[in-house]
Formats: C-alpha cells, structure tokens, sequence
C-alpha cells in the first residue's frame, strides 16, 4: 500500500506527493504530476492519456534480499537466500544491487576453484603426453583428477543431480554425466584392468584412460562460469553507481531553527532541508529560500546549470552551485527521481536474455538426445555385439559421452567474442556483453542523445552582432571583464571566445549575479549588464530590431545573451555546442544501409531541431524526460524495430539499458558507460560504424563455429555409436573419441582467431 499522501502521476506512472502544485481536474477528479510536461500531456487529452495509465508500480523498490534474489534467464524464480536457479543451475542474483556491496561470492569461489584446478590440471595432461612406461603415473593421474573432479567439479554434479530432479536437463546435465562416465570408466579400467583385458591398449600396451579430459572439462568449464560471473557483475555495477551518486547525509532545520545533520533514510516529506554550496541535493523537493544554480546535467545532459529561486523544483543526486538553498522534501527514499531510474534501469537489464533462453532450450533438447543415444549404443553392442559383447557397449557408451561432451559447442561463441572483443579495442570500441557484439549488426533504428553524443557537450561563443557603433572587439572586452568573475558554464564560454580573439579582458566592480537573468556591474566608469531576454526586461531596455537576430540565433540552435553598455543594447551573443566531427559521416553512412535515425533529447525544441537538420536526421524528439526516453525506445521496440541508442548521460541510462544495445560515449558519465553494452572510447561517434562492421564479421564467425560444432556432433555421435561397425568394422574407441573433440575445439578456436585480421 502506497501512503496516503501519495499517488501515481498518471502519465509517467512516479509517485507523486498529493501536495505537489502541478496537478489538474477532470470529471470532478484532482491529478497530480511530477512535472509541468506530464501535466500539459494530460491535459491535451486526458482521456487517452487515463486509457494507456501505467500500471501501478510498487510502493517500495525490491532490496537485495529478503526474498529478491532471481535468476537472470527466470526472472519468475525468486528465492529468499543466494543458490542456483533449479531450472537452468545460474547463481541467482539480487534483483536490485545496494550501494557499496560486497564482492559476489559465487565469482569468489569459481574463481579459486578455477585456479586451484588449473594447476592440478597442467601435471595430468602432462602426464597423458608424455612417452614415459611408469605404472605408477596413472595412479598419480587419477589422484589430481579425482580433485579435480570431486572438488572442483563438485557445483556441477550438484545442478546435474538437481536438474535430474526436477525433470529440467540442461547443460550442467551433460557436464556431469561426461565427466562422470570418463572419470569412472577411467578409474574401473585402473582397478580392474583383467575385466578390459579385450579392449584396444595404447602404445604402452596399457587400456586408455581419460583422467585428463574429465580434469580438463571441468576446468574449461569453470573458467567459463568465472568470465560470465565476471560480465553479470558489470550489469549490478551500473545500479550501484547510480545509487552512489545520493548523498548520505542531509542537513535538516529543527523545529526551533537549529541544524542537525542526519542520514539520508531519517529525512521524511515535509522537512526542510538546508543544501550548502557545492553540496548535493539530498531528496526530491521545492526552494523554500534561496538563489542558486543548479548542475542538472545527470538528468538533462545539459552542462549549462538551471537557475534555482523559490518554489523551483530540486531533484535529489544533483549539484548545488554557489548560493544556499533552504528546501521542503517532497519525494524521499524509493520515491525519488533518482530510485526511479534506478528501477527502470533494473527493469530493463533484466528484461534483454534472449539468447540465454535459446541456449538452454536447445541444450534441455540436446543433453537427452546424446544421453539417449548413449543408452540405446550400450543396449544395442550389450545384444548383438561382437564379443566380449559388455566391454564392448561399454566403451561405445562413454565413446558417445565424451565425444559429444559440449566443449566445442561451448567454446564456438565465446571464442569468437574474446578475440572480436580483443580486436574492438584497438579500434576504440568496447563490447561489455555477447548480447550487444551479437545484434549491434542487425539494428535498424539508432536513437541518439545530442548533447555530448552529436555534438561536443561544451558551450562556445560563436556570434558577436553588435548593435551600436562600438567595435567587436571592445565589446567582447567589456563582456568578457564582466564575465571573469562569473562561475556559469556561459560565462567561461565568452572569456574563452575572447581570449581566442586577442581580446584581453579588463577589470570589472561592483559585479552582481542575477540568478535566471544574468549579470552587471562597472567597467572603466559604463554601467555593463549582460544576460537573457528578463534581464532586458528589468534594465527597461528595448530590444528593437536585435528581438529578429536573435530569433535566428535560436533557430541556429544558439543560446543567446543580450550586453547592455551605458543602459542601451550594445550587442547580442550567440553561443552554441558545436557539432562533433564525424558526426554527419556517421548519420549519412547508417542512412545508407537504411537505418533510421532519430535524436532523443532533453533540449529546447529549436535546438534540438537545428541540429537535427544539419545532420539530415529522420526524426527529432525534444524536450523530454528520462522515463520519456525510455518510453520512447520502448515504443520503436512495439513497432517492431530494433534499436539501439547512443548517449553519454545519467539520463540516457534507462534508455540504454531498455535498447537492444545500448552505446555510450567514452567521455560520459560513468552509469551511462556501465549500463551500456558497446563503449566508443574517445567519445568519437565513428567508432559505431566500426563497431557495426565488427559485429557483422562475429556473427559471420560465430555461425561457422556452430557449424563446425554441430556438424562434428552430427558425425562424430553416430559414429562413437558404432553405425560403422557393420559395414567397414570401424568402432570409435574413447581414446578416438577424444582426438575427436580436442581436434573440434581446435577448428574452432582456429577459425575464431582469423577476426583478427577482420578489416574494421
């Protein structure tokens, strides 16, 4: 049950308090929204937008533990306590990461399972290669083997029996079967060598033995286990890093004035709250006293920070500037801006396991098949076999077994991975996950922020109209004097943009900031005021025909700042966040292979629309929230297109996460390189089209790897059965068997290691 106080904002679906000042009536019913734009949508049409109401989310959200602990491929299986998935045998995970958390023990303890097995492993296939006549070394062998087995392979057995259990085989299944049958038929053949006294011997004239493939399948498959681990943890990673970004401390105002500082969980709506400069904003709320300005660039991409003043809205996790701020907490805890993202980026990683899910279908039909046929070949050489009929099935059994134990099918993707990951790297590019390498090639819809991802995130004076008789170069002194003392994102832009004229700035007095309008003071004896449109407004100076010039500064996409010399308009300043180079490139080449672009950003509509016809996009999207973005993406996915999109933000992270690959800028925030699955290194958007290529050239690779696996099972299983027997007397012994699928692997580690030489 959600507390009284609060409600669902109708059309994003957040938590909003019942005091909240944006609300509106329909049909003798109050809404409330957590912002102006969910109440204009509303209010265009309510009834439409009350027919698609989100459904209601939860009054909290789920804390690692107590209950919350899911399978990645099951998210239906939940468990109180860490284990294994009883349908697919994977660790489960918390369902959502807490901040600060400890390392994963799973990962711990594969990690030094695998360690600890590698290094008995070396000595026993040693021991197999080696052309020394010892008796004793098969005993030897068998000792680190059975470690190896027993100790390392002891979480395997533990979900094949589990999967025998519950009716749900899959990989582990045949994992502990193969490894099982080669380890005892190995052991029977050791302590009773007169029962296989008719079998084939080896050069030493000794029964083959298979000690080093079953301490080697177990180590090959825990260092799997270990680099999935590994990849599942950067998934966690991404929503620990959001949830760090909330202060842990807040400064509450006592009843009787007092401050007291208290942990961030003890703050309740309706406290008032004291935010020094540079500090964080703790929770969701409004200015009770107080100018500021506010760094927002987490939620809108914008470096530019918002002026803040009474009755503005603050969300937590942002950064104060330079003035103090008095505020009311609004939305606190799991109801905050911030814990919403959180949620829709759990959400949304959650959601994209597609290829997982194949796998264990296709495993869950394979593992019976290869157990059937392994039971029917005994059957059938145990009745009508050449003599001695029982070692004889015996051996066509576990020939079945091994040779169809899954390493080459296990190794065809990863392989290629590794090595495309590899070579991605020294092209500026990194894949964090299979999945995103994988589908990046297949997509046909590239949404993009603009901000920092289209164009360089830093703004730069690019105009300078005068509209008096002073010269540019005096105005740009004055400018840049008044500016010098100034700390805004703007400011720096013209003190930037004058020093790259020649210009040297002078000295500036009497300087006063003007939150929301701009600056003034005196230089050399003139009254100098720059700022915005209200700025003009509160001086009482007319714009006159500048009002045009600067419309078409805005229309160029420009931010623009009005210098006021001796109380008349001197000059109007365009300033503007230039296009990145390649950007264009980057568009006209994926048009050409008939993607369609659209940019997704939080900037003003003429901005945004600016830039999008300089680079000739299909589709602008303004003016939008971060749940928005994730709608937005989520909708083309309705439509049935694939999507991936590109951004450099905290804002952009619900939207990477819930697109089918999610690609990030080097250069951005640290959540928005976690929660995507490609990284372009250096910020630079051409990297995408390498990345395309590449991933193209993988999946090519990895579709010959499977091939190369199932055509070597689909030959090698029938044959390790015995179906040549009749005809040419060919039965394929264990040893066989094993050339078999070590020759397997081979040609697919070989064929993976030519992406090397992929031309990206």
């Amino acid at each position: 049950m959600l507390p009284a106080e609060t409600e669902k904002d109708p059309v994003c679906g957040m938590t909003v308090s019942a005091t909240a000042p944006e609300r509106a009536s329909f049909e003798g019913r109050t809404y409330h929204f957590c912002c102006a734009g969910c109440r204009e949508r509303f209010e265009k049409d309510p009834r439409s937008v009350l027919a698609g109401a989100p459904s209601p989310m939860p009054a909290r959200l789920p804390e690692a533990g107590g209950g919350d602990w899911i399978c990645p491929m099951h998210p239906e299986v939940a468990s109180d306590r860490p284990g294994a998935c009883p349908l697919c045998g994977m660790a489960l995970e918390p369902r959502v990461p807490v901040a600060g958390a400890a390392p994963n023990p799973e990962l711990t303890d594969m990690t030094r399972r695998f360690w600890v097995s590698a290094a008995l492993t070396a000595p026993v296939v040693a021991m197999a290669m080696a052309p020394v006549d010892n008796a004793a070394i098969p005993w030897l062998q068998a000792i680190l083997a059975g470690i190896v087995v027993a100790w390392g392979g002891q979480i395997f057995f533990a979900r094949a029996l589990a999967s025998l259990g519950n009716r749900r085989w899959n990989m582990f299944t045949l994992i502990g079967l193969g490894v099982a049958v080669a380890y005892g038929y190995s052991l029977a053949v050791l302590a009773f060598p007169d029962a296989f006294a008719e079998l084939a011997r080896d050069r030493r004239g000794a029964v083959g033995v298979y000690f080093e493939a079953a301490a080697a399948i177990v180590t090959l498959v825990l260092l799997g286990q270990v680099l999935e681990l590994r990849a599942r943890a950067r998934t966690g990673a991404a929503i620990r890093a959001l949830l760090d970004l909330a202060p842990q401390r807040a400064l509450r105002i006592r009843a009787d004035g007092a401050d007291e500082e208290v942990s961030l969980g003890e703050v309740r709506v309706g406290d008032r709250l004291r935010v020094r400069p540079g500090e964080k904003i703790p929770v969701d709320g409004r200015v009770l006293e107080g100018q500021s300005a506010v760094d927002e660039s987490m939620l809108t991409g914008e470096p530019i920070p918002a002026a803040k003043g009474p009755d503005d809205r603050l969300v937590g996790a942002t950064l104060n500037g330079s003035g103090a701020l008095v505020m009311r907490a609004e939305r606190v805890g799991t109801e905050t801006l911030l814990a919403q993202i959180v949620r829709l980026v759990g959400e949304a990683q959650r959601s994209r396991a597609p290829i997982q899910r194949l796998a264990d279908v296709v495993s869950g039909v394979f593992v019976p098949a290869v157990v059937a046929v392994a039971a029917l070949a005994f059957v059938v050489w145990a009745l009508v076999g050449p003599a001695p009929r029982l070692p004889h099935a015996l051996v066509a059994a576990v020939s079945v077994l091994i040779i169809a134990c899954p390493c080459a099918l296990g190794l065809a993707t990863p392989m290629s991975i590794m090595v495309a990951t590899g070579k991605a790297a020294s092209a500026g590019v990194l894949f964090k996950n299979a999945e995103a390498l994988e589908v990046l090639h297949k997509v046909d819809t590239l949404v993009v922020d603009k901000t920092g991802t289209l164009t360089a995130g830093k703004p730069e004076l690019v105009a300078v109209i005068a509209t008096g008789g002073v010269a540019e170069g005096e105005l740009l002194r004055l400018a840049a004097s008044l500016e010098r003392a100034s700390e805004h994102p703007l400011a720096a832009a013209i003190v930037r943009g004058a020093a790259a004229r020649g210009v040297t700035p002078g000295e500036a007095t009497a300087v006063e900031a003007l939150p929301g309008r701009g600056i003034r003071g005196r230089c050399e004896g003139r009254a100098v005021a720059l700022g915005n449109a209200r700025l003009l407004a509160e001086l009482g100076v007319e714009a006159g025909d500048a009002s045009a010039r600067a419309d078409e500064l805005r229309a160029a996409g420009q931010s623009v700042a009005f210098l006021c010399v001796g109380g008349r308009l001197a000059a109007v300043l365009g300033l503007g966040d230039p296009i990145k180079d390649g950007a264009a490139e980057v568009i006209a080449a994926l048009r050409a292979e008939g993607v369609r672009t659209v940019m997704l950003t939080g900037d003003g509509r003429a901005t945004a629309e600016s830039v999008g016809r300089a680079l000739g996009l299909d589709e602008v999207i303004a003016e939008v929230l971060p749940a928005d973005k994730a709608s937005a993406v989520e909708k083309l996915q309705a439509a049935g297109r694939l999507v991936a999109m590109a951004g450099d933000g905290i804002n952009d992270a619900p939207a990477l996460a819930r697109a089918d690959v999610g690609v990030a800028m080097g250069t951005g925030t640290g959540v928005a390189l976690e929660t995507a699955g490609v990284t372009l290194l250096g910020g630079d958007l051409r990297g995408l089209l390498r990345a395309r290529r590449l991933s193209r050239a993988t999946l090519s690779n990895i579709k010959q790897n499977l091939f190369f696996a199932f055509v070597y099972n689909a030959l090698g299983v029938p044959i390790a059965a015995g179906v040549l027997y009749p005809l040419l007397k060919l039965q394929l012994t264990p040893e066989l068997a094993a050339a078999a699928m070590a020759l397997s692997s081979v040609s697919v580690v070989g064929n993976a290691l030519r992406l090397r030489a992929a031309r990206v």
